[in-house]
């Protein structure tokens, strides 16, 4: 590099401090989102892992790093709900702890409802499973062109969504805050499905190709339930500053069992 150049760079390098400083300064000025604090926040990369590893765990030998076979099984289930205790409790412990914080709400010992639910969620994984399985049924006797369940697990954005939801749900029923929904929204950046951890939906429950699939929190959905595409199973707009208006009440359609939904649905 020439002198010239490295001139030049030096004096727009000298300008950074000040840069950082006016950066640093605006963390504090009213309205500037931030979260600074002693105390960790949930981390979206750790819910990203444990997705995967119930990925793993749910749908045993697909997902698997290693080779599965009958005579690990034991072990390699065994070692892996141990670490999901250990990265589901740490989450679910920050989550609690930062609207504790955040909120100035009573102490409501987070660590031991970390550990509390954590257990509750992986005691539900063999009810998860069997769900699942009702889905991917329905999936395959649904749609000619799947040629095994095997292709379905491995690659239908639709399973891969829907398996994210029913363990979401779980905790957004337990009333964890945040996590269910960082979770919903991993699926949905990824699969173009999005459905929020609140809404009911039942067994046998088919999303078809679901690029642009939206349910909303209070949509119930029965059983034997197939959408497509390009389906939203809510409002598409609101009137401003109609969030306080509409929070908590059911505002998303109800969808019976056996029924179908080709097109947008709105409420």
């Amino acid at each position: 590099m020439c002198e010239t150049d490295m001139s030049t760079l030096s004096g727009y390098r000298e300008t950074i401090p000040e840069i950082a400083e006016q950066i640093i300064a605006s963390c504090n000025e009213e309205g500037c989102y931030t979260h600074i604090d002693f105390e960790p926040i949930p981390s979206k990369e750790s819910l990203v892992a444990i997705i995967a590893r119930l990925q793993e765990t749910l749908f045993p030998g697909y997902f698997t790093r290693k080779k599965l076979d009958p005579v690990n099984l034991g072990y390699s289930i065994g070692q892996s709900v141990f670490v999901l205790f250990d990265m589901i409790s740490e989450q679910i412990c920050r989550s609690i702890r930062h609207d504790c914080l955040r909120y100035d709400q009573t102490c409501s010992d987070c660590a031991e409802q970390g550990h509390k639910y954590a257990l509750a969620l992986l005691k539900s994984i063999p009810s998860i499973r069997r769900t699942l399985a009702t889905d991917i049924r329905a999936t395959y006797e649904g749609d000619p062109a799947a040629k095994n369940y095997d292709e379905i697990i491995f690659s239908y954005p639709g399973i891969f969504a829907i398996m994210v939801y029913r363990v979401a749900n779980l905790l957004f029923g337990l009333d964890i805050p945040l996590l269910p929904r960082i979770m919903t929204e991993h699926a949905h950046n990824l699969t173009g499905i999005d459905i929020h951890p609140g809404a009911q939906i039942g067994e046998s429950f088919v999303i078809d190709h679901g690029t642009g699939v939206v349910i909303g929190g209070t949509t119930i959905i029965g059983k034997d339930v197939r959408i497509y595409q390009g389906v939203t199973l809510g409002a598409l707009s609101l009137p401003k500053q109609a969030g306080d208006k509409f929070r908590g009440k059911k505002r998303h359609p109800t969808i019976e069992d056996n029924a179908l939904s080709t097109r947008a649905q709105l409420f």
